[in-house]
């Protein structure tokens, strides 16, 4: 994905009635989180918001011009309305170039394991990975490819191969993906290999 740019002004009027009155101008009032804790109000344009947030992870690293200022943010969290679905209130989180961060990125698994052809289930409880890296290394997601994966099989956090700059924190030992037979399966199979054994061999 294009590095994403946003634009905002900001804001010296808050409160709901200002919110209100924004809203019914087509804008959202949204709060921009530093690293040090400080926040400030801004407000975006809500029909550029809602084209350009499509796709966009909470581990997507945008640009926030803001009065001409760039900023570095990640979207934080996002009100929106349940009937009409229109945003209400976005969050920001701003980061620091060249300050290490703490982030949560998707993890897609690809390909068709080859378990699931030989009539397994594949599962994958794994749904997001926590990383930490400088913000220029943070990947948008994380593919992992199960292609190989035979029945009764699974890939760990600890097989994931990342860039250098990136360490993982999740714990190695959680399971990203695994291919099961269900049990009917699994004892016809048992069975099936242990036919040939049991045969005696004829005088």
């Amino acid at each position: 994905m294009d590095h994403v740019v946003f634009t905002a002004q900001k804001r010296a009027t808050t409160g709901s009635a200002e919110a209100a009155r924004l809203r019914r101008s087509g804008k959202i009032p949204a709060v921009v989180y530093g690293r040090s804790g400080k926040a400030f109000s801004i407000v975006l344009d809500a029909l550029e918001f809602g084209r350009k947030v499509k796709g966009i992870s909470e581990s997507t690293l945008l640009n926030l011009s803001i009065d001409g200022a760039e900023h570095e943010v990640f979207i934080k969290d996002t009100q929106r309305d349940i009937f009409k679905g229109t945003f209400l209130h976005v969050d920001f989180y701003e980061v620091e170039k060249g300050k290490a961060l703490h982030a949560k990125v998707p993890v897609h698994v690809v390909g068709t394991a080859q378990g699931v052809r030989e009539g397994g289930v594949l599962e994958a409880p794994l749904h997001e990975l926590e990383v930490e890296c400088l913000p220029k290394d943070l990947p948008e997601h994380i593919d992992v490819d199960v292609s190989n994966l035979k029945g009764n099989q699974s890939i760990h956090v600890r097989d994931l191969k990342l860039a250098s700059g990136i360490k993982i924190l999740t714990s190695p030992d959680q399971v990203v993906a695994l291919v099961k037979f269900s049990k009917a399966e699994a004892a016809a199979e048992s069975a099936a290999e242990a036919a040939p054994a049991a045969e005696a061999p004829k005088a």
